[in-house]
């Protein structure tokens, strides 16, 4: 069995009779941990350690890697809802607990998804829009909830307000990124930029220092789903803490969180015009 593996290093068995090991090799090939801006770092710290386990299951249980990008998407959603849900006091603890852990497991199938169709050779084009998308609710999903958390209710206000233009921030700030690859294309370039990490570079030393300096602060992580769920759930404990009449910590959460959403927003849109990723 060896000598064949040794012989043919791409074969693998089949998905009934695949082993953990199997799916480490051939769903997460070299340098997988590496790639920039699209690997979590949750999922180099702890959850590509523990994915393959869950991708050898779903293998063997028969999901196809579509299906398992579509309950990403289902967990991703679902947490944004459980965190608007009304609540107060240790109610509003257990919200929160329950987006972290739903965020946790749109993390996990974010990883799976890609090892089974690594695995089974079903990598499409199809596969990214989903997962492209996936990404694109679940985060206006959450930033959504939090805007209603830190209402305290299903009801119009301010707060929700400021969770929906974070919401609008996070998606545009995606879009930015994604337009870039459409833009190429429509040029009929390639999608990525020759130069590396140099064309990623703005080409003005003043713009160039200042996102360094942002680069290095990683504001922008805090409308990131996972980050922004454990946010939620450290806001959601302060409150309780502090036992307020209203979710003052969530309140200021969201402010905050709005705040960097426009500013990144605007950010982003500026680093890449005046980088080299438009040439």
């Amino acid at each position: 069995m060896e000598a064949d593996r040794e012989a043919a290093p791409d074969a693998r068995p089949s998905r009934r009779t695949a082993r953990v090991a199997d799916v480490r090799r051939h769903g997460q090939p070299p340098g997988l941990k590496d790639r920039r801006n699209e690997e979590h770092w949750a999922g180099r710290l702890y959850m590509r350690a523990l994915s393959p386990y869950f991708a050898w299951a779903a293998l063997r249980v028969g999901f196809s890697p579509n299906q398992l990008t579509y309950l990403m998407i289902v967990s991703g959603v679902l947490a944004g809802f459980v965190v608007s849900l009304p609540a107060t006091g240790t109610a509003a603890l257990w919200t929160a607990l329950g987006g972290a852990v739903l965020i946790q497991l749109y993390l996990l199938l974010d990883c799976v998804d890609g090892e089974v169709a690594r695995y089974l050779r079903q990598t499409s084009v199809g596969g990214v829009f989903l997962d492209r998308i996936g990404h694109y609710l679940s985060e206006v999903a959450l930033l959504t909830g939090l805007g209603f958390a830190a209402q305290g209710d299903w009801t119009t206000g301010g707060y929700v307000e400021l969770g929906l233009l974070a919401a609008l921030g996070a998606a545009l700030i995606k879009a930015e990124t994604d337009n870039v690859v459409v833009a190429r294309a429509k040029s009929g370039l390639p999608a990525d930029p020759t130069g590396g990490d140099r064309a990623l570079r703005p080409r003005s030393t003043r713009i160039a220092l200042a996102r360094q300096a942002a680069s290095m602060l990683k504001f922008h992580r805090i409308i990131g789903a996972v980050e922004l769920s454990l946010l939620i759930l450290a806001a959601a404990v302060l409150d309780v803490l502090l036992g307020t009449d209203t979710p003052a910590a969530m309140r200021v959460l969201a402010v905050v969180v709005a705040v960097v959403a426009v500013l990144q927003t605007l950010l982003h849109l500026v680093s890449i015009l005046a980088s080299r990723r438009l040439n």
